[in-house]
């Protein structure tokens, strides 16, 4: 019931690690569209603002896992404060190359070492997992307010980075993001009580946690998720713009996110019911179900009725994925486990704008639906074929 949300909270310190969570995430989803806009703020070609900004995306999905190791290894603080250092610096550096209209190559190297951004989601329900560990019933629902989260920082994030970059100063989005990963990071690195204790694992866990039964196919599915989440985007853009208001995109993909947020906090408060790959095989057989219905879209009247069911189906997908990876993966490699899953997740979303483009720009904007309907079809053969080796692994 809605009384969980507030028992979630009871430990001393979950409200302000939660908090501090917020504000350092909220950077992940004002960065890449903060690049994009300053750039061509500043008369730059939007291919070359476009691939600085994937360049930032793939490398902090390439390198996330990799902090995130040794966050398990070394402890939450002693890595995400150089980490962070690091990324608030490449930001800055990135900044004055793109305002002194430096040699392009200067801007893909600072944009790929902002990559080293550290996994703030993962760091987080790492937190989660460590509190209420001997209660599945609040982790369940603490997975689901950082869902409810992450849908409510992808809604205020791209506003708040164009409007800075755009109304300010063409820099003012990217440095806004650098401003807010600093302050949040600190304000939730010094927060050592709930910090989790570093645990020694067996010896096959000093290599990846990829080498986990059942969670390499997690990470795909989660791409495919990504896909169908990203090639929405695309494809409500273009299709509003060809019924002549591309102004009202943004008001269609909040009602898209406000549908997934609002069935997250549906889940959180409802509980876990049944077993875990059952409620992920449901999941995104209903996003393939939620999802079709795109494809005969009359106009933007029904697109928006149809984009909120849509949404419906992801949050409660990410929620279940999470709770299949806290069962999966060893304590001594829980952060790294969630960073892959949402390494997978990001580096789909970048996958499904570039092929929603591509298709339609070669089909037409109606056509650009098909692709996060075959992404989600994807995503429920992925799962069907993982529900084997989740079952040896215990994932019941």
């Amino acid at each position: 019931m809605l009384s969980d949300y507030r028992r979630i909270f009871s430990p001393a310190g979950s409200l302000l690690f939660s908090a501090a969570g917020f504000i350092s995430r909220l950077p992940l989803s004002m960065i890449g569209v903060g690049i994009v806009t300053m750039l061509s703020q500043l008369g730059g070609e939007y291919w070359l603002a476009g691939s600085v900004s994937a360049t930032q995306a793939l490398a902090a999905a390439a390198v996330g896992p990799q902090i995130s190791r040794l966050v398990d290894r070394h402890g939450q603080r002693r890595v995400v404060l150089p980490a962070t250092a690091v990324t608030v610096a490449a930001i800055c550096a990135l900044l004055l190359c793109a305002h002194f209209a430096a040699p392009d190559w200067t801007l893909f190297v600072a944009a790929a070492v902002a990559g080293c951004m550290p996994s703030m989601g993962a760091l987080v329900r790492s937190r989660w997992a460590e509190i209420h560990r001997d209660s599945p019933w609040l982790l369940h629902t603490a997975y689901s307010l950082e869902s409810v989260l992450d849908e409510l920082i992808y809604v205020v994030g791209p506003i708040l980075a164009i409007a800075l970059s755009s109304k300010v100063r063409a820099g003012a989005g990217p440095l806004a993001a650098a401003v807010l990963l600093g302050v949040g990071v600190l304000l939730f690195a010094v927060q050592g009580r709930t910090e989790p204790p570093v645990r020694s694992g067996p010896r096959h866990a000093r290599g990846s946690a990829l080498r986990t039964p059942g969670l390499g196919l997690l990470v795909l599915t989660l791409t495919s998720v990504g896909a169908s989440y990203g090639a929405v985007d695309v494809a409500t853009v273009a299709f509003a713009g060809a019924h002549h208001h591309k102004a009202l995109s943004g008001l269609l993909l909040g009602l898209y996110a406000l549908g997934s947020g609002l069935a997250g906090a549906v889940v959180g408060a409802i509980g876990p019911r049944g077993a875990l790959t059952r409620r992920l095989l449901l999941s995104v057989g209903a996003m393939v179900a939620a999802t079709a219905p795109l494809l005969f879209a009359p106009g933007l009247a029904a697109l928006a009725g149809m984009l909120f069911v849509a949404g419906m189906a992801v949050a409660p997908t990410l929620i279940t994925t999470m709770g299949l990876v806290d069962h999966l993966a060893s304590a001594a490699q829980l952060t790294e486990s969630i960073t892959w899953i949402v390494s997978g997740l990001s580096v789909g979303v970048a996958l499904g704008y570039a092929t929603a483009g591509w298709v339609v720009d070669a089909a037409g904007a109606a056509a650009g639906y098909r692709v996060p309907c075959a992404a989600a079809l994807l995503a429920a053969s992925t799962v069907c074929l993982a529900l084997p080796r989740l079952t040896r692994a215990g994932a019941w």
